[in-house]
């Protein structure tokens, strides 16, 4: 029966592998880049762009842009799909995932010159849209409130600002840029007057512009951005002036349905690895994964993947129909990213010791798990979007 584990295989088959051909496509790029790859880039805290730009030739990162633009222009849902099997095959999406949703707010509110002089070159792999510039030190998730400002000086905007967590900055052409144009206490409503910007990253350095590594658990290339008299010109403006936080909110959708798949196929990868060690390593004369103290979790976090996978189809088929799918892409995020840090705790302890050793791997896909419970929004976070717009609750904040 598809989907259930035949008693000769180590590991499960998982139901509904579509679009096959892309997937078999994607394994074979993930494939030139085993577990020693990436512990090398770890170890020298690298940006692995051997991998991003082998993803790029393949033209998987121009997998949502138009064919009119030099895209695939294919469906968010074999996005996912793309993004799924990188990390189901021990590779690390982290690394360019970015350009999929960012490009997703040119493509959908920039004007046709924009779009024109940006989509080919970035379908290309002339140009990296990798870094978006929301988050603040002092701000966090309450983006309404940023301290970033811009301010229009004839044919330019001048910004000063900071931000923090801005990943893959020093390794992008192009930075999505979300500044207030207008001041919060001269809006009517706290979501306007806010502005996103496309920034020329390269010819900015040094600039008025200054970009930081910022070093943490796992490598993603966190980066802080300082900006400081930034002059942008105001072509790069996206949309109208005042609207930016509907503009970025309208791919958090993308975004979250993106990144929910990923923590599928990392889920995916860490129970395959936890099936295959549990048959093989033999304790007390039989193998530990005849024991129900090791069979059990790693049966639950099969379980909650598989739901996961379910609940990540439904927010993509919503999307690619042009249907509301908030709540669902919400969802999709919450249950995904506690399902692959549910297969991570099994396996490291299915793993024991060995678990901790780096060639295994273990320990490094158990780090990346633990990022999707916080980015790229937290629980809590989703958690209260659930209660005040799916239950009708209170606001909470």
């Amino acid at each position: 029966m598809e989907g259930s584990v035949a008693s000769d295989q180590t590991v499960p088959v998982f139901l509904g592998r579509d679009f096959p051909e892309l997937r078999e496509a994607v394994q074979r790029v993930c494939a030139r880049f085993p577990g020693e790859y990436w512990r090398s880039c770890d170890e020298r805290s690298v940006y692995p762009k051997e991998f991003v730009d082998a993803l790029t030739e393949a033209g998987f990162l121009a997998a949502l842009i138009p064919e009119e633009y030099g895209g695939s222009g294919l469906p968010l849902r074999a996005a996912c799909v793309i993004l799924e099997e990188i990390n189901a095959s021990g590779c690390n999406a982290g690394a360019a995932h970015a350009q999929m949703y960012i490009m997703g707010t040119l493509l959908r509110h920039g004007s046709e010159e924009q779009k024109r002089r940006y989509l080919p070159r970035i379908a290309r792999g002339e140009l990296r849209l990798q870094a978006f510039g929301v988050t603040e030190p002092t701000t966090g998730s309450d983006t309404t409130q940023l301290k970033t400002r811009a301010e229009r000086r004839g044919d330019r905007y001048v910004i000063t600002g900071q931000k923090v967590w801005t990943s893959r900055a020093l390794h992008s052409d192009l930075m999505l840029l979300l500044a207030r144009t207008t001041p919060a206490d001269a809006v009517r409503r706290r979501t306007e007057g806010l502005s996103t910007f496309i920034v020329d990253i390269k010819a900015n350095l040094g600039k008025g512009l200054e970009i930081r590594p910022l070093k943490a658990m796992i490598n993603h290339n966190a980066t802080e951005v300082f900006m400081d008299g930034l002059e942008v010109p105001a072509e790069n403006l996206i949309g109208e002036e005042g609207q930016g936080f509907r503009y970025i909110l309208d791919g958090m959708n993308a975004e979250r349905t993106l990144i929910a798949a990923e923590a599928v196929g990392d889920g995916r990868w860490l129970l395959n690895k936890a099936v295959a060690y549990a048959s093989e390593r033999r304790v007390f004369g039989r193998p530990i994964g005849q024991n129900q103290g090791v069979q059990f979790p790693l049966a639950r976090a099969y379980a909650s993947l598989e739901a996961a996978d379910m609940m990540v189809r439904r927010a993509a088929a919503l999307f690619d129909a042009g249907r509301e799918c908030g709540a669902d892409a919400n969802m999709a995020k919450h249950i995904a990213a506690e399902a692959a840090w549910e297969a991570a705790e099994a396996a490291m302890q299915t793993h024991g010791g060995f678990g901790f050793a780096r060639e295994y791997d273990v320990e490094r896909k158990w780090r990346e798990c633990r990022l999707y419970q916080i980015a790229p929004i937290s629980t809590n976070m989703v958690l209260a979007y659930i209660a005040q717009h799916v239950l009708g609750l209170p606001r909470s904040y």
